[in-house]
């Protein structure tokens, strides 16, 4: 087994538990309009691909014209923008986990495609005493994943080789984007997909609960 010295993370679904604010705002938005809500299990298979999808794909599928979804885009972003810290939190044993990495020297970063304002806001409440290499959130001009490009940037920052970094989510398009960056892989089964999608698509590894990361790195070192 390799050894690592350096983890990208994904963020919602990952070291944050960020779906009761987006279903609340989300939904806030639909009700606004006259559609119907959804659950927060439906949410967690509609993240994941940007805010612009997360509407997209909330509102019902005979007026997602483009007008349509300007709209309940724009106001989804001042609906979140008071709710997105109202009942986030970091899941059990992740703040544990980066504070032993730390402890153990591994570069870490972040690699969301959640809006990159909202990304910073949330890594500094939750995380300020980290020393992550870097924060990305969606960028104008940086495509989205499950394009490497943010994972690439971050290697590159970490001064690591790609043998030598894991990528970690919760979802299909974290295991793809780690895949397309060229790096192996964790799926965590905590987060909003579970453990079967993270297997259909192609994780190295899949674990259950954060001390199990621990755990990865430290068989690497032997």
């Amino acid at each position: 087994m390799r050894r690592y010295k350096g983890i990208i993370f994904d963020l919602d679904g990952t070291l944050l538990d960020t779906i009761e604010d987006l279903t609340d705002s989300v939904n806030e938005v639909m009700e606004s309009l006259g559609y119907p809500p959804h659950s927060p299990e439906d949410y967690k298979r509609k993240v994941g691909n940007g805010f612009r999808k997360l509407v997209e794909r909330s509102l019902p599928e005979e007026v997602r014209d483009e007008k349509t979804v300007d709209s309940a885009v724009a106001a989804f972003a001042d609906v979140y923008n008071r709710r997105y810290m109202d009942k986030t939190v970091p899941y059990e044993g992740i703040l544990e986990l980066l504070a032993k990495l730390c402890e153990k020297g591994i570069a870490v970063g972040v690699n969301s495609n959640k809006r990159s304002d909202y990304t910073s806001a949330l890594i500094q409440k939750f995380f300020a005493h980290i020393p992550f290499v870097d924060v990305y959130g969606e960028r104008e001009g940086i495509p989205k994943k499950p394009d490497p490009a943010g994972a690439l940037e971050l290697l590159k920052l970490m001064g690591l080789s790609k043998d030598e970094v894991l990528y970690i989510g919760d979802s299909d398009t974290d295991m793809l984007t780690g895949k397309n960056a060229g790096l192996d892989t964790v799926g965590v089964s905590w987060g909003f997909r579970g453990r079967e999608e993270l297997e259909a698509y192609g994780g190295t590894y899949v674990v259950d609960r954060p001390d199990e990361i621990l755990g990865l790195l430290e068989r690497s070192e032997q």
